[in-house]
């Protein structure tokens, strides 16, 4: 892979973590209350605003990707952010890894692993 690819590539995962992760951030604040209250806590922080901004870039760096490998492979590569998320889930929300979820991590980064060298 050139490096172009492989830097829209990492670009696509930090952006899709982050946003992902700022919407956690923005959905699992226990000071938001419930219902529309709820709502109008959620978009009065800056978390909503962030995870929609990741997305916005990260569907232009998406789309960039794309351009240059085969959908495919592209799509098959970006699975890798199922293993960001969880790590990442684990170390800021104090999420679960379980067996069964470490050993998915490891069958996807392995997947990837053997799609990047393949390809």
């Amino acid at each position: 892979m050139s490096a172009l690819v492989v830097t829209l590539w990492l670009l696509n995962v930090l952006l899709d973590t982050g946003g992902q992760l700022a919407f956690k951030a923005a959905a699992g604040d226990p000071d938001a209350g419930e219902g529309f209250a709820r709502w109008k806590h959620m978009l009065s922080r800056p978390w909503l605003g962030l995870g929609i901004a990741c997305y916005v870039l990260e569907f232009v760096v998406w789309i960039a990707f794309l351009s240059l490998v085969p959908l495919s492979r592209g799509v098959l590569l970006g699975s890798i952010n199922i293993v960001a998320l969880m790590l990442a889930g684990r170390f800021l929300f104090k999420e679960r890894l379980t067996r069964l979820r470490v050993a998915g991590m490891l069958l996807v980064s392995l997947g990837v692993a053997v799609v990047g060298v393949a390809g």
